[in-house]
């Protein structure tokens, strides 16, 4: 008989991390997930590497604190600027973090140049530099920031002129020199993969990085099954239950309406969402 696999945390600025949750509930239906969308201080690329550590290291603390043994840090701003951090800060806690998938793209491309969409705070951190110097090599890479779309993912606007510009603007001029793939180094952007495809052409691979950390997600939770979870300070137990039967619960540091329209949306399915706020620099849940 298949063991249970044991709870695992996610977190995001807001709703780009549901597309690692997706994948993970395609890899793992059985599990149970706790997913923090950070709403209140979305988006994280504009913000300081402190303010960023600051949140990452806050919604850790609670998302132990209600007894999950693992915890993905589903954003590529938070990895960029968190991730080492949060490893030193919470040793006996195993992370997954979200890396530019630049291997997979410099391995395949066959006219030797790469689009990269992802934010600002990704492109100057060091794990994007360390990815480009170590798998890039002899191959172009052509980045865009592509200002705006994070808010409009965040506000539902997946397919509307306005997104469709910024998308344009960042991917015409890639197009025009000759890209045959592009990475995705923004948990937000896979939601707007069809747009992106219709710009670029069938031609163009899009690489969507969350089904490999859904694998990774899966190894460690097997080589954790039988450990302990000594982290819980109160457990959460079984609530929100999810389509699959395994449990969904989500809470948001914004507005609590919005996030739950947008879950059937960007999830295809939907759970219990809660309301946090921010006090004194830690995340609590309200009244």
């Amino acid at each position: 008989m298949e063991r249970e696999a044991p709870p695992i945390g996610i977190f995001d600025s807001g709703v780009g991390g549901l597309s690692v949750l997706r994948a993970i509930r395609k890899e793992l239906p059985s599990v149970d997930v706790l997913y923090f969308a950070d709403q209140g201080h979305v988006p994280y690329g504009p913000r300081s590497v402190e303010q960023v550590r600051a949140f990452s290291e806050g919604i850790t603390r609670f998302l132990l604190g209600l007894g999950v043994r693992l915890v993905v840090v589903a954003c590529n701003t938070a990895s960029a600027a968190a991730l080492h951090h949060l490893r030193q800060t919470f040793p006996d806690v195993p992370f997954v973090g979200m890396e530019p998938a630049v291997k997979p793209a410099a391995e395949q491309t066959q006219t030797g140049v790469v689009g990269v969409l992802a934010t600002p705070a990704t492109f100057q951190g060091a794990l994007y530099a360390s990815v480009v110097e170590r798998f890039a090599t002899g191959v172009t890479l052509l980045d865009d920031t592509c200002p705006g779309l994070v808010g409009q993912i965040e506000a539902g606007e997946l397919d509307t002129p306005k997104t469709r510009l910024i998308l344009e603007t960042a991917l015409r001029p890639m197009r025009a020199k000759g890209i045959d793939t592009v990475v995705l180094g923004c948990t937000h952007y896979p939601f707007v993969i069809p747009v992106i495809q219709q710009i670029v052409g069938p031609q163009v691979r899009v690489i969507d990085p969350a089904p490999a950390v859904a694998r990774q997600v899966a190894r460690l939770l097997g080589a954790l099954n039988d450990e302990p979870v000594p982290f819980a300070k109160h457990p959460v137990g079984v609530k929100g239950t999810g389509s699959s039967g395994s449990s969904l619960r989500f809470f948001t540091s914004g507005e609590r309406e919005h996030f739950l329209d947008l879950l059937p949306q960007l999830l295809g399915e939907s759970g219990l969402v809660e309301t946090v706020t921010w006090s004194g620099g830690e995340p609590t849940l309200a009244a």
